[in-house]
């Protein structure tokens, strides 16, 4: 545990430093789980976007994509059921004074757990090699059956008491697993309580008059109530789907996780409308299709898992979360869920308009079901930046730390150093740089020694460093350095565009999927 809050804390530290999360009004000391994206955290923030725009949209005839206001009429939420059922479990420590969300405690016990038997497991693959097979030791091994049937005994009482809203043994669980404030070790807890999480606003000149809004604590409303303007104006055919990115807000009791869980975040979201009775083959597809999109990065496949939903929202008839191993354990990144016809009839009955799809093959009318792609950005952004922060011990024994951002996502994806700043250099490599900024976020950097500068560049995750030297001047070549190899080539100046291009373009990582 020791191990990972140090690790946590070196990504916060070197996300400050290198330019890419700061916190918020940070004069002012700050504001709890708020976060800013500094000049290099925002342009990779806008990579991950328009990676996933392009996959999602451009990628796809039959999704187009929209930008909804985050401001829309209160009975939205009312429809919705957020105004009634959007809460969180939340229990206090009479000690600390800290407020915890009970389901997270609870989930992070059985993570635990989880993660005992999963130490088994590697000590056994390790002790018998290719021979391990995992599956039988998995349902054979004393240990590892029982570690594993505790977790989802866990879970499963959890759920259980969540659906009926027995916050009672919900607490009397926490209790019985005797866990505890994880930062002062107490155990003196309050009942649990339902909280609503959404923000409230006023829409007006005066007190008197405003109205009472929310702050949208989702982007998927907005779809749902512009689905027949889309359908018509775009002359969609169902199955088709609708994107959007946006911001959302949500008055989160937070953990120590950094972005993982803010009170404004951005979502990626996609609302597929399809024939009712074809949503569970759609929901397969997009479960497939959305972790395809995931392991296209090379962020590793052992890190991601899939996990079905024990408990289910009121508008769902099926959910699984795409977990992700973040440096605290295996959590929410993506969630797939197939919502049926709820959302559409919901508005339908509340504001009193039709919102149906005419199939003209059928010659009917019909409310579509839906399946929703939801992953957030932000956590999608400290997925992609803790499993790139390394430090290696390279043959010389010396330390380099390197942030192995896939290239394509990559801030800056090259930075062009003349080895001096004299002889003309520096007014050569300012050419190089007016030549690929018309394709590519490059930057320059003349100050300390070229060695010291890779680092920063290694640091700050740039894929290539361009150095210009005296050769440079005579025959137009110039060094091209790879981040993660370090390996080092010779080419032509000419030929700096496609080889960066190769290594950058979202079409070379999009073809993966």
């Amino acid at each position: 545990m020791a191990k990972q809050d140090d690790l946590f804390k070196n990504i916060v530290s070197h996300a400050k430093e290198y330019g890419y999360i700061f916190p918020s009004s940070e004069i002012y000391d700050g504001l709890s789980a708020v976060y800013d994206y500094a000049q290099n955290g925002v342009e990779l923030k806008k990579n991950i976007r328009e990676y996933w725009w392009k996959a999602m949209v451009q990628m796809h005839e039959n999704i187009v994509g929209i930008d909804a206001a985050i401001l829309m009429h209160p009975t939205t939420w009312k429809a919705s059921g957020h105004v009634d059922a959007f809460n969180d479990p939340l229990i206090d420590n009479k000690d600390s004074k800290k407020r915890y969300r009970a389901d997270v405690l609870i989930e992070d016990y059985a993570e635990k757990i989880n993660q005992k038997a999963q130490k088994e497991i590697e000590k056994a693959r390790a002790r018998f090699g290719e021979a391990f097979n995992e599956q039988e030791f998995v349902t054979t091994n004393a240990r590892v059956v029982e570690y594993l049937a505790k977790k989802k005994e866990i879970l499963e009482r959890m759920a259980r008491s969540l659906e009926t809203e027995n916050l009672a043994d919900v607490k009397a669980l926490i209790e019985e697993l005797e866990i505890a404030d994880p930062e002062t070790g107490s155990k003196n807890w309050t009942d649990v309580k339902q909280f609503n999480l959404m923000f409230g606003t006023k829409l007006g000149a005066s007190a008197e008059s405003a109205m009472d809004l929310y702050l949208r604590p989702e982007t998927a409303q907005g779809i749902f109530v512009n689905f027949l303007n889309v359908q018509k104006s775009g002359r969609m055919k169902v199955p088709f789907g609708i994107a959007q990115t946006g911001k959302a807000f949500r008055n989160e009791i937070v953990a120590r996780q950094f972005i993982f869980r803010m009170r404004e975040f951005e979502q990626m979201e996609m609302q597929f409308f399809v024939k009712p009775g074809e949503e569970m083959q759609w929901y397969k597809y997009w479960k497939t299709t959305r972790l395809n999109w995931h392991l296209s990065l090379g962020l590793g496949k052992e890190n991601y898992r899939f996990h079905d939903h024990e408990k289910l929202a009121h508008y769902a008839n099926a959910a699984a979360d795409i977990e992700f191993n973040f440096p605290f354990g295996f959590k929410e990144l993506e969630g797939i869920h197939s919502r049926t016809d709820f959302d559409l009839k919901a508005h339908e009955k509340h504001s009193g308009r039709k919102l149906q799809y005419f199939d003209p093959e059928t010659n009917q009318n019909y409310v579509p079901y839906v399946v929703e792609t939801s992953v957030g950005l932000d956590r999608m952004f400290l997925a992609v930046f803790s499993n790139s922060l390394k430090e290696e011990t390279l043959e010389d024994g010396s330390v380099r730390t390197v942030l192995r951002l896939p290239a394509v996502l990559a801030p800056t994806k090259a930075a062009v150093l003349p080895l001096i700043k004299r002889d003309g250099l520096p007014e050569l490599a300012q050419e190089i740089i007016e030549d690929l900024k018309w394709d590519f976020n490059v930057a320059y950097d003349e100050k300390d020694a070229v060695g010291r500068r890779y680092r920063r560049q290694d640091a700050l995750g740039t894929p290539f460093c361009i150095t210009v030297d005296h050769q440079s001047l005579e025959d137009k070549t110039v060094t091209i350095r790879h981040r993660d190899s370090m390996k080092q080539d010779r080419v032509k100046v000419s030929e700096l565009k496609d080889i960066i291009n190769q290594e950058v373009s979202m079409r070379t990582w999009l073809q993966k999927i």
